[in-house]
């Protein structure tokens, strides 16, 4: 997968793609645009809440590869998402412990592509991301995660929150990885329906998710440094889970 097979530039192309239900990352757009068609892709733009960056006109040359882009250009996703509700069904229907990621706004792409990659050796059945603020699933996540964003089921929700409530109310439990805790993850039963936590590389899992998940729990941290990179603190997280599971034979 190359950079170049998820992009598409002109107006009239991106506003079609928006209209017939593309998968959009983000929309690169040329300060000062003023056409007609510009107004009609601002409009959709708001409409479906999509990310965009006012850029140079350099930038867009470089990423369009070309100089009529007529002031647009934008990145699709080279996967196709599912639906959070449905997937919770089908898991639930294959009678065995659900397994499922949230990521709380993670914004670098290498770490996200790291955590596909080890969630689909892992055996998660899907990974929740929010629509703004997390990380594109573009060409360079789709190499780092050496092709699992093919294979892992990912999940795209307006709010967290929205994520919680739903596999609450499906009987999965909520396990926040935070350092605002007291509770080791090594004493926390992952051996049931769960769903766990990872927060963005700054500010953890935001307080807000804090106060509605059911369990809360930190990795032992025995040196000088304060946290783990995200990817690997995850990888961890969910190898205790698959040690309490039982799962030997990987």
């Amino acid at each position: 997968m190359t950079t170049e097979n998820t992009i598409i530039f002109g107006l009239r192309a991106i506003i079609e793609a928006i209209q017939s239900g593309t998968i959009i990352n983000k929309i690169y757009l040329q300060k000062g645009l003023r056409s007609s068609l510009y107004v009609e892709l601002e409009k959709l733009i708001s409409e479906n809440r999509l990310t965009t960056s006012i850029v140079p006109v350099e930038k867009l040359n470089r990423l369009s590869k070309n100089n009529n882009h007529q002031g647009a250009v934008a990145q699709i996703s080279p996967v196709t998402f599912y639906d959070l509700e449905q997937l919770i069904e089908d898991t639930l229907q294959k009678n065995k412990i659900p397994l499922f990621l949230i990521l709380d706004q993670i914004s670098d792409v290498r770490n996200f592509g790291a955590i596909i990659r080890t969630a689909e050796c892992a055996g998660v059945n899907g990974i929740i991301i929010q629509k703004n603020g997390s990380a594109p699933v573009n060409a360079e996540t789709v190499k780092t995660s050496a092709g699992a964003a093919f294979k892992m089921p990912i999940c795209k929700v307006e709010h967290i929150k929205d994520a919680l409530y739903l596999l609450q109310a499906s009987e999965i439990k909520t396990v926040a990885a935070t350092e605002k805790t007291d509770d080791s993850v090594y004493d926390i039963n992952l051996n049931q329906p769960i769903a766990i936590i990872m927060g963005s590389e700054d500010r953890g899992v935001n307080p807000s998710i804090l106060k509605l998940v059911d369990y809360k729990a930190k990795l032992p941290l025995l040196g000088e440094i304060e946290s783990l990179n995200v990817s690997v603190a995850c990888g961890a997280i969910l190898y205790e889970t698959i040690r309490q599971r039982g799962i030997f034979s990987l």
